[in-house]
């Protein structure tokens, strides 16, 4: 397999929407029986999914329910009444608009600097790992790449506001963009994109939406990237609260528990083929942040521990360094 490393310095922009049953009820309840604290229960509003699976909570939700119990706290979570694309999301939480409380988006330097970022990584570093889904016919040009340069002779789809278009715009790689999420897979099948690089959590399901599509075997886009919760910048105590709880579910392994119970079987699944996802170890939730690496985009199979170094502008160092990278 050959993995492509992917170059984030002096990027000013570095997604996350899948295709999934949608869920039938607008309301979901975090009922939690731990409260320690008096008048510590609040109704916040969470990002109503584009996605999610028809037997049990997104991911997202899931993370926040357990955040809940181990900081003891009785919140209830409800569905925005709109879905709403990455950028108006952002802008809504931004400007406190009463539309949304909290989200699960790609972190960057600029979403850390709009919004109240909680700085525990969230997949690990899984979100930076990128699979493709290409045109059944193309797949043997696919096979034939050896190196960024030739990856260049293809064109990517990536969202109009997703940080991993400007990622991957800086590494000189051809990306079109797309308001719709579900309009890039008829980009794709209409031939005027080529590739759509997927986090290695999303594609398997994508693919089994999209049967026509199939996975690339061999390569792999990989750049320092993860998923935080998002807060206005006044809402300190949605904030401490939830990075209480992450921080002592990942003490006491149960953030681990919840990630692979989402998340094994796609990991096993990239690994055919293709350099492994290598796991953080498992008492720890590290990652990869999305920020400035120093790493230039690299081809080869060899690298699936490459060091990448961080630039020390980055907005949360003590993020870096809870990951395992210098700061």
């Amino acid at each position: 397999m050959q993995l492509v490393n992917i170059d984030v310095r002096s990027l000013a922009h570095p997604p996350i929407s899948p295709n999934m049953p949608r869920l039938a009820s607008m309301l979901m309840s975090s009922v939690l029986c731990l409260c320690t604290l008096p008048g510590s229960a609040a109704t916040y509003t969470y990002l109503r999914p584009e996605w999610a699976d028809s037997e049990r909570d997104p991911y997202g939700v899931a993370l926040l329910k357990l955040a809940f119990a181990k900081a003891g706290v009785c919140h209830t979570l409800v569905y925005s009444k709109q879905k709403m694309k990455q950028g108006r999301a952002v802008y809504e939480l931004e400007r406190d608009s009463g539309k949304l409380d909290i989200m699960i988006t790609m972190t960057s330097p600029e979403r850390e600097a709009a919004l109240l970022g909680v700085p525990v990584p969230l997949t690990k570093g899984m979100l930076g790992w990128r699979i493709a889904l290409v045109r059944k016919e193309q797949l043997h040009q696919f096979a034939a790449v050896r190196s960024a340069a030739q990856l260049k002779d293809f064109v990517a789809g990536q969202g109009h506001d997703w940080p991993d278009t400007a990622i991957l715009r800086g590494n000189g790689l051809p990306v079109e963009v797309s308001s719709a999420y579900d309009g890039m897979f008829k980009m794709l099948e209409a031939g005027r994109i080529d590739y759509f690089p997927r986090a290695l959590q999303q594609v398997f399901a994508e693919h089994k939406e999209h049967p026509s599509l199939a996975v690339e075997p061999h390569i792999a886009l990989r750049y320092p990237a993860d998923a935080y919760f998002f807060v206005n910048r006044r809402n300190t105590r949605l904030a401490a609260d939830v990075q209480r709880g992450l921080e002592s579910a990942v003490a006491d392994g149960s953030f681990d528990q919840l990630f692979y119970s989402y998340f094994a079987a796609q990991i096993a699944a990239s690994r055919a083929g293709r350099a492994p996802y290598h796991r953080p170890a498992e008492s720890r939730a590290r990652s990869l942040l999305a920020g400035r690496s120093q790493q230039a985009v690299v081809f080869a199979g060899r690298l699936a521990q490459a060091c990448l170094h961080r630039s020390r502008e980055r907005t949360c160092p003590a993020a870096c360094r809870r990951a395992g990278l210098p700061g």
